[in-house]
């Protein structure tokens, strides 16, 4: 439809004397619109007025349907074709419905917590690390107080049941003491499942860990992640403001040393944004209200039973780690431990290692091997010490006086078994009886007369000199000898 704008430059234009054909082209019009818009005196007024629907009689039933409950357009549309003797179609019901659908924003109730009452957790996402060769995903741990919003956060590289009870035990001894209530979100760590409108059947596991620090275990509804809502908008703290920008290192030690100095020198002193107080400083009023802690900390470990390879090893996350040779192909106890993993045979610790989370590497104690290599070394030295009773008689009293002498036998019987891949069997054996002749009792002595009798001495012959031949024609006096038979003077 043509504007106002455009209708005062056709009139300004055919009062110039321009044809249609030229105020068309001008504005870039049709002909036929100049021609209409030109002859007329006044610009004409658009229809304000709507044209009556179908649908205008039903509109305030459908207001106060909506108003009692959230009907769809279909569930309107159908019920004004059967109950109310609507003709019209489905299209304008809709677009009625959304234009005039109340929008309804949840409303929340503003929760206010004594000190020590409860605490909130949940787990946070942060990408993921290097570790070696290997990625793996990052997680972090996040235990706020309700009163005070004292924070702890730990990272971590799951979030399994030994991750999930681990990072619990560290914050209840971060915060030194135990709150009243923690909430949890529906984990299964935690929750084995929760109904809508049932009570949440926990994790025995979880159970044991809270009877144990004396804390009540609570999940919250089924999505409705705002009841723990002061954990939440912790989450999304340590997101927007420890991880934003920060480059991860290649450690998860490095990573919570980081997170324990911005625990204390960002998050838990600046000014809340609800309480307009520090954490730390109603910490100082909530902390004298937690429960204390048990003398001795829970058990965070998760118990398997598992084979031992015949290598004398058990596999963790494609890991492999050494066990004893005596419990090789048997079947022990796995306790998983976040930092480390222990393993037993009748309740006796019989290995322990640091848990490593690379992938397909294999950790070896060289005690373990220990048994296996000394019966290789003996059996090994048994073949020896058979091959040299072989080579004469005299071999087991050539042994004998070798141990006799505190020497070490076994070094010296494994060189003069050696020496016959030198020499031969007859010449060591022949060597061997020259050194019991002579009563030396070594490896050595059988080394050096075999030397010495391999090492060709050449004969002597006569003397030839090239100068001086006269001087073989030399006679001299005998010597006179008689002086050695004269006393000695006083």
């Amino acid at each position: 439809m043509t504007d106002y704008e455009t209708y005062c430059q056709i009139r300004l234009l055919h009062g110039r004397g321009l044809s249609f054909n030229q105020i068309g082209a001008e504005l870039g019009i049709d002909p036929e619109t100049a021609a209409k818009y030109a002859v007329l005196a006044s610009f004409p007024r658009r229809r304000t007025t709507k044209r009556a629907s179908k649908l205008d009689p039903f509109k305030p039933l459908i207001t106060r349907w909506l108003e009692r409950h959230p009907y769809s357009a279909t569930q309107i549309y159908q019920r004004l074709r059967a109950d109310e003797g609507y003709t019209g179609g489905f299209s304008i019901v809709k677009t009625y419905v959304r234009a005039v659908r109340p929008v309804r924003h949840p409303a929340f109730l503003t929760l206010a917590f004594a000190p020590g009452e409860a605490a909130q957790v949940d787990w946070g996402s942060a990408g993921t690390i290097t570790l070696g060769n290997t990625r793996r995903r990052l997680s972090f741990f996040v235990m706020v107080l309700c009163h005070s919003r004292m924070a702890y956060v730990e990272f971590t590289c799951g979030e399994a049941t030994e991750h999930f009870l681990a990072c619990h035990h560290n914050a209840l001894e971060f915060f030194g003491g135990t709150p009243g209530v923690i909430l949890i979100d529906n984990l299964k760590t935690g929750v084995l499942s929760h109904r809508f409108g049932e009570r949440a059947v926990f994790n025995p596991r979880y159970l044991d860990f809270a009877a144990h620090y004396g804390f009540e275990p609570r999940a919250c509804n089924v999505r409705k992640a705002n009841e723990k809502g002061r954990v939440e908008n912790a989450v999304g703290y340590v997101k927007k403001n420890l991880l934003a920008g920060l480059e991860l290192p290649d450690s998860i030690s490095a990573m919570n040393t980081a997170a324990r100095h911005w625990m204390d020198s960002i998050a838990n002193v600046r000014i809340h944004g609800e309480t307009r107080k520090q954490p730390a400083e109603l910490f100082l009023i909530e902390q004298p209200a937690l429960r204390p802690l048990p003398p001795l900390p829970a058990d965070t470990s998760v118990t398997s039973s598992v084979r031992v390879t015949a290598r004398c090893r058990v596999v963790l996350d494609t890991n492999r780690y050494s066990v004893p040779s005596l419990y090789a192909s048997q079947s022990i106890t796995l306790k998983v431990f976040a930092d480390r993993l222990c393993l037993y045979h009748a309740h006796n610790l019989v290995a322990s290692h640091p848990r490593c989370y690379e992938r397909h590497r294999d950790f070896e104690n060289p005690d373990h091997v220990k048994e296996i290599l000394d019966q290789r070394r003996r059996a090994r030295d048994a073949k020896w010490l058979l091959a040299f009773y072989a080579l004469s008689p005299q071999s087991e009293y050539y042994y004998q006086q070798l141990a006799a002498r505190s020497l070490q036998a076994r070094i010296h019987v494994n060189r003069i078994v050696a020496l016959t891949d030198i020499y031969g069997p007859e010449k060591v054996a022949l060597a061997m009886d020259d050194a019991i002749a002579c009563q030396a009792f070594s490896s050595q002595y059988i080394e050096n007369i075999l030397q010495q009798r391999e090492r060709h001495t050449p004969q002597p012959g006569p003397l030839h000199l090239t100068r001086r031949a006269d001087l073989l024609e030399i006679e001299l006096p005998p010597a006179d000898i008689s002086l050695y038979d004269q006393p000695d003077k006083p």
